[in-house]
């Protein structure tokens, strides 16, 4: 080849490449702008899973509020009502109503896990009687009686969504990927985060895990390095 074809061709090569490098370049400043505006994919196992997380941490500010009780020390009864809402408004009222209305009928349909999401609906419905019972006691913490009730229905909260939680994450959860298509996986993400948005006016968990901070913050268990073996 003589020098003057290979600068034709090399020619001829540059417009590709600058569409190349031009489209490149667009695909990372649209990721660059993605990732400086906040907005994020999350999967719809990776939202429900966090949001578990969440509801962790309440259970943990419910454990300290237990100890307190049971070692006759004080705490602030907003810390139990402002728990409890949390557990109300965003577990109760929306994600286990997601699940309710969104995974237990797949699974049903599927013929899967049917009796695990038998005692799933049988546990959300008990905890949400367990959660009056805290709301109507932490108004009105008159006695000590009073307070070992409350220890009580909050044990039995914890006692049960430990477990709970911890059975969606390893078996209920997986299993979705086996009983629907990805396309419909993935629009199910997409109709959740839809959902969050209009019943908090914005992205609830980041809402919540606010709530939450606070209540640690009152209880004073925040700080993580409390919670490192000496």
């Amino acid at each position: 080849m003589s020098s003057v074809e290979s600068r034709r061709n090399f020619i001829g090569v540059l417009p590709i490449a600058g569409v190349i490098a031009v489209g490149g370049s667009h695909m990372l400043l649209a990721q660059g702008k993605k990732e400086k505006t906040g907005e994020q994919e999350v999967s719809t196992n990776e939202d429900l899973m966090r949001e578990h997380g969440l509801l962790k941490r309440v259970l943990l500010a419910y454990d300290e509020i237990i100890h307190r009780i049971r070692a006759k020390q004080e705490f602030a009864p907003r810390t139990v009502t402002d728990g409890a809402t949390i557990i109300r408004k965003f577990i109760e009222e929306y994600h286990e109503k997601l699940e309710e209305d969104h995974l237990f009928p797949r699974f049903r349909k599927a013929g899967k896990l049917v009796s695990l999401v038998d005692t799933l609906l049988k546990q959300h419905q008990a905890g949400r009687r367990v959660t009056d019972r805290i709301l109507a006691t932490a108004s009105s913490l008159k006695t000590q009686d009073d307070r070992s009730r409350l220890a009580s229905d909050l044990e039995a909260f914890n006692r049960m969504y430990a477990p709970h939680e911890a059975r969606e994450d390893t078996v209920l959860f997986p299993e979705l990927h086996k009983i629907i298509s990805p396309h419909e996986y993935d629009a199910l993400g997409e109709q959740f985060e839809r959902i969050e948005r209009k019943t908090f006016g914005g992205d609830g968990f980041d809402i919540y895990v606010d709530k939450v901070t606070a209540v640690e913050k009152q209880l004073g268990i925040y700080d993580l390095n409390q919670f490192t073996p000496k």
